[in-house]
């Protein structure tokens, strides 16, 4: 089972850092190429761009608990609940575009 794990591609893993405005201020985010990919996945299918996404995802934080200590942290977990909500979406709903 590991090796499914330990046998990726490192570049999937790798660090990737960002440039982009968050809300008008100039910031960068490091995260890993696999989380970009999904991050990127989310925004598409929001019908927005990664950075105007995050954006609009960074104000309902700040709104809602008025800051957003560790927001690379909250985007992996975002990813994760998003991979999550794919995983309940029935098999016949999830490839009937196909």
């Amino acid at each position: 089972m590991c090796q499914m794990f330990a046998g990726q591609d490192p570049a999937r893993y790798e660090y990737v850092t960002r440039r982009l405005r968050l809300n008008g201020q100039s910031t960068s985010i490091r995260l890993e190429r696999a989380f970009w990919g999904i991050l990127d996945q989310m925004a598409e299918k929001e019908g927005s761009s990664t950075p105007a996404f995050l954006s609009k995802l960074h104000s309902e934080v700040l709104q809602q608990h008025g800051e957003a200590s560790n927001f690379t942290s909250l985007l992996r977990c975002a990813c994760t609940i998003h991979l999550g909500e794919l995983e309940q979406v029935p098999q016949q709903n999830r490839y009937a575009a196909e």
